[in-house]
This record gives structure tokens, C-alpha cells and sequence, in this order.
């Protein structure tokens, strides 16, 4: 899963090291990114490297491998055809109500599917713990009882993290998502944090001009940011659980 920066920069290694045999250095890469420090670059190559992107070669200088690339780009494995997962472009969270596939409880079709369900796109993942990128990427549907929904725009994310547990929330849940702008404080949303194009799902309080998101597990800490640095993206409406 990848935001746009860290794709932009898979994208700018996997070329240069096709181009010369060399991954490119830090400076390089801060000036093709147009980033202010080179410590942007080393977050985002840790970033494609926890995601299995690159990886590191030890004791060599500027050694950066491209294990994969996404679809979008070209299903690619230096390493091994064999092995490559198939990954999807993924931009900053930004669902869209205005998309054909995207699951609206005021459209007349959707109402006469009662007896059946709606379906809702399932539009990626979701940390509910230390942000992660969150994704869209229509490559499902849930089926999902109207009387679940309400009315409005709704989108599906699967859940990736514990720090919602005390919600009721868990690692590997799905959770319902109305698509709105606003939220009152207490409220479960999904919160896109601007400067780390990252998005969470936590509890929000407004307080002046500084949001706190706040997680549902004593081990993590709230996290406060300006107003202007987190947009909210979606109100948690329900919740589906398998079990294995």
C-alpha cells in the first residue's frame, strides 16, 4: 500500500537503477520528490521497505533494490516473477461519493435492494494504531443490510491495528464508513492527517484550533494536531466481524 510520495519514489528508483545500475542518492531523490529535507526521503524508503518494495543491501553505499512494483506500473520482480504480490496504485485516502462504484443508500436502486443488501466497496485498509497508508482500491464489495447503513455515501475498510479495542473494534474487523466532512467530538472517523498522507481510525475531539485523536487502548497515546492538518473523511456507522 502506498501513498503517492512513496509511489513517486519507488517509481524514480526502480528507473534510475534501470538507467545506470546505481539507485539514486538521498539529495537526488529530495530534489526529484521537491522535498524540503532528506528527512522525508529516509521515512518514505522506510515506508517501501516495510511494505517489501525495497530493500536495503548491507554494506554498500546507496544500494536500494526494487523487489516490486505496483499494478499500475508493471507487475515487476527483480528478484523473483514468481514472487511478486500484486499490490494497487494507492493514492492519499480520498474516497469519492461522485464514483460509480461507490455505495449511495439515496439512490432509488439502492433502496429496492432490501430483501438483498447493499453492495459496498471495500476501498482498502484502515490503522486502527499507528497510521498507515489508507488506499483506494475498489477490488471488492460487502453485502450489507440497508438497515445498517442509513442514508447517505458508504465505503467498507478493513481494519489493521488494536488500538480500538475498547470499542469493540478489532484487528481484521470491516467497518462501515459514511462518507461526511464533519464529525462531533467523541465520534469514531476515519481521520486523513495531511502531512503524513496517512490516515487512522480513532475518536476525534475539537478543541480551539487543535484536533486530538484519541485511540481506545491505554497503550497508545492521543495524538494532537493542528485543525488545518487533519481532515475528516468518514463517520463509523457499523461493523462486520468473521469468525474463523
Amino acid at each position: 500500500m502506498l501513498t503517492k510520495k512513496q509511489k513517486d519514489l519507488l517509481v524514480f528508483i526502480h528507473t534510475r537503477v534501470q538507467e545506470t545500475g546505481v539507485s539514486p542518492s538521498f539529495e537526488e531523490m529530495k530534489e526529484a520528490l521537491e522535498l524540503k529535507s532528506k528527512s522525508g526521503i529516509h521515512r518514505l524508503i522506510t515506508a517501501l521497505e516495510e511494505r517489501g518494495f525495497i530493500r536495503r543491501l548491507a554494506h554498500r553505499a546507496r544500494a536500494l533494490e526494487v523487489l516490486k512494483l505496483p499494478d499500475s506500473i508493471g507487475a515487476l520482480s527483480v528478484v523473483d516473477q514468481s514472487e511478486t504480490s500484486r499490490e494497487a496504485n494507492v493514492l492519499p485516502f480520498s474516497p469519492t461519493a461522485n464514483s460509480p462504484k461507490f455505495a449511495s443508500t439515496n439512490d432509488d436502486k439502492a433502496q429496492d435492494t432490501s430483501l438483498h443488501g447493499i453492495e459496498v466497496p471495500m476501498m482498502g485498509r484502515i490503522a486502527a494504531g499507528v497510521p498507515i497508508s489508507a488506499i483506494q482500491d475498489h477490488n471488492s464489495d460487502v453485502l450489507v443490510s440497508p438497515a445498517m447503513l442509513g442514508q447517505g455515501d458508504h465505503f467498507a475498510l478493513e481494519v489493521n491495528g488494536d488500538s480500538m479495542i475498547e470499542e469493540g473494534i478489532f484487528d481484521g474487523d470491516t467497518v462501515l464508513i459514511k462518507e461526511t466532512a464533519s464529525a462531533q467530538n467523541g465520534d469514531i472517523v476515519v481521520a486523513f492527517i495531511v502531512e503524513e498522507e496517512e490516515a487512522t481510525l480513532k475518536k476525534i475531539y475539537k478543541k480551539g484550533s487543535t484536533v486530538d485523536l484519541v485511540a481506545a487502548n491505554p497503550a497508545y497515546e492521543t495524538r494532537s494536531f493542528r485543525s488545518d492538518k487533519v481532515q475528516v473523511q468518514g463517520q463509523l456507522v457499523g461493523l462486520i466481524r468473521r469468525y474463523h
